[in-house]
């Protein structure tokens, strides 16, 4: 499998979050990789950060975000944008390094959360 930088994604996260509400995400410490040659299925996925690795390293908390080239490209410019919102939506609120699953005790990141923020999205974009 090899990565590259996707810039593209880069610009496209910093667009989504200048019309969404999410003042938790710290664009400066995301940083958008394109895979290729993957098996997995995922048009996208987030990778976190852990503690360990934060105090090891002496970093703050970071993500990468990884759009699978054989499936995300192949999007429409709008499906894009929801599969991006959908990885946003894994960073809590502390942005910690950690991720949040799609179910989680009274939270559950589904397709009309996704929506729900893409409309925001396109309604003020």
């Amino acid at each position: 499998m090899n990565w590259e930088p996707a810039n593209d994604v880069q610009r496209d996260l910093l667009n989504i979050l200048a019309h969404i509400d999410m003042p938790h995400v710290d664009m400066k410490r995301i940083v958008c990789f394109r895979s290729r040659g993957s098996s997995s299925r995922a048009r996208a996925r987030i990778w976190s950060f852990p503690k360990i690795w934060q105090q090891a390293l002496n970093l703050p908390p970071h993500y990468v975000i990884e759009v699978l080239s054989e499936k995300y490209d192949r999007l429409s410019i709008d499906d894009k944008k929801r599969v991006l919102i959908h990885e946003l939506l894994h960073i809590p609120k502390n942005f910690s390094g950690s991720l949040r699953p799609h179910k989680a005790h009274n939270w559950r990141l589904d397709h009309r959360m996704v929506e729900r923020l893409f409309q925001q999205y396109k309604n003020k974009g």
